[in-house]
């Protein structure tokens, strides 16, 4: 089961890093248009479900590893993750695409049972 967690994973990777590059090239198009604002970028604090050190690392890498976002601290007490987001205009997207597609892969391997 842990396999199918992890090809499940890296698809979900995949296709989160094609998403976000496109979205990532829409925004510095955007940009670089006359009268074309920034979008507002932020720090943003994400909690994630209770995993191990190996666990939380390798999430922080996948959330940097997609375009427009980059993890800057992982806090293994509160569970949190600071992010600096490139867009933040839905943040609220942005956290529910983690949880989808990043944790439950990373729960079958490296979760601690621990409930959320």
């Amino acid at each position: 089961m842990k396999w199918l967690a992890a090809l499940g994973l890296l698809w979900r990777f995949g296709v989160a890093v094609l998403m976000s590059g496109l979205q990532t090239i829409g925004v510095i198009l955007k940009t670089g248009l006359p009268g074309g604002p920034p979008p507002p970028a932020a720090l943003l604090r994400v909690g994630f479900t209770p995993m191990s050190a190996r666990g939380a690392a390798l999430l922080g890498c996948l959330v940097t590893l997609t375009p427009g976002t980059t993890t800057l601290d992982i806090d293994m007490e509160r569970h949190e993750l600071l992010l600096h987001v490139l867009d933040a205009t839905d943040t609220q997207a942005l956290v529910q695409g983690i949880r989808r597609d990043f944790e439950p892969g990373l729960l079958a391997w490296f979760g601690t049972g621990a409930a959320r």
